[in-house]
C-alpha cells in the first residue's frame, strides 16, 4: 500500500512478504525533483495582493472598480455611482472634469486677485458676486454677452470636435492657419506655443506627473470655488474680507460661529 508522508516524499509499496508487524524498518525514499527539505515556491497571489495594496485609493483598503486601473491621471478608484463603467462615458467624464478643473483654477485666481485689490484699496473693483451687474463704458452688457457666447461657443465646438475625432483640429486649414500654434497633442491637451508657451509637456504621452499635478490642483480649486460660493451666500462678503475677519479673532470667528449665527 502507498501512503503520503508530509509533503516531500512518498512511502514505497511494501512487498507481499512484509507486514506491518515486521521488525524491518522501511525507510521512505525521496521522490526525484521534490525533497522534504526543499523551499516551497513563492505564492504569486501573495505578490499580487501586495501590489494591489501599494496602489493609493481614496479610501484605504477599498478595492477600486476594474475599469479604474490607475492609468488615468489622478485615478484613486473613486466612482461610487459607477458613472465610468461605460468606456465611452468614462472618456467624456475625464474631459468634463479636466475642463471644470481649469475653469475653477482660473475662477479662484481671479476672485482672490480682484478681491485683494479691492480690500487693499489699490483698485475700486466690485466684490466678485456683483461684478456681473457692473456697467462698463467700453461696451454694453448685451455686446459683452454676445461676444462671450461667440468666442466660448467657437472654442467649445472645436474642443468637442477634437474629442470626437482626435487630431482633426490640428489639420491644415482647420483653424485659420494657426494649427501649428496648437499642435493638438491629445484631446484635452492642445499644447503648442499658444497654450503651452513654456513647453512643459511636449511629450504628452510621458507627461503623467504634469497631468497629475494639474488635476490635483484643479480638484482643490473646485472645492475652493464651492467654499467661496457658500461663503458669499452666508456672509455676503468676499473671501479676503472673511479671511481678515477670521484673523482678527481666530478662536471666536470661525466657520462654526458664522454658520450658527446665520441660522
Amino acid at each position: 500500500m502507498a501512503a503520503t508522508v508530509g509533503r516531500g516524499f512518498l512511502v514505497q509499496p511494501c512487498s507481499s512478504s512484509s507486514s506491518i508487524f515486521s521488525n524491518k524498518t522501511h525507510k521512505p525514499s525521496l521522490v526525484a525533483g521534490s525533497t522534504f527539505w526543499s523551499t516551497p515556491a513563492p505564492r504569486r497571489y501573495g505578490q499580487i495582493g501586495v501590489q494591489a495594496q501599494q496602489r493609493p485609493t481614496w479610501l484605504p483598503g477599498l478595492d477600486p472598480p476594474p475599469y479604474l486601473d490607475g492609468t488615468l491621471a489622478g485615478d484613486y478608484g473613486f466612482d461610487p455611482l459607477g458613472l465610468g463603467e461605460d468606456p465611452e462615458s468614462l472618456k467624456w467624464y475625464v474631459q468634463a472634469e479636466l475642463v471644470h478643473a481649469r475653469f475653477a483654477m482660473a475662477g479662484v485666481a481671479g476672485i482672490l486677485l480682484t478681491d485683494l485689490l479691492r480690500v487693499t484699496g489699490i483698485s475700486e473693483l466690485p466684490v466678485w458676486y456683483e461684478a456681473g451687474a457692473m456697467k462698463f463704458e467700453f461696451a454694453s452688457t448685451r455686446t459683452l454677452i454676445v461676444v462671450q457666447l461667440l468666442l466660448m461657443g467657437f472654442v467649445e465646438t472645436k474642443r468637442y470636435m477634437d474629442f470626437i475625432s482626435p487630431g482633426s483640429q490640428a489639420k491644415e486649414g482647420s483653424f485659420f492657419g494657426l494649427e501649428a500654434a496648437l499642435e493638438g497633442l491629445e484631446p484635452g491637451y492642445p499644447g503648442g506655443p499658444l497654450l503651452n508657451p513654456l513647453g512643459l509637456a511636449k511629450d504628452i504621452k510621458n507627461a503623467h506627473d504634469w497631468k497629475l499635478k494639474e488635476i490635483k490642483n484643479g480638484r482643490l480649486a473646485m472645492i475652493a470655488m464651492l467654499g467661496i460660493f457658500v461663503q458669499a451666500y452666508v456672509t455676503h462678503a468676499g473671501p479676503i474680507d472673511n479671511l481678515v475677519e477670521h484673523l482678527s479673532n481666530p478662536w471666536h470667528k470661525t466657520i462654526i460661529q458664522t454658520l450658527s449665527s446665520s441660522s
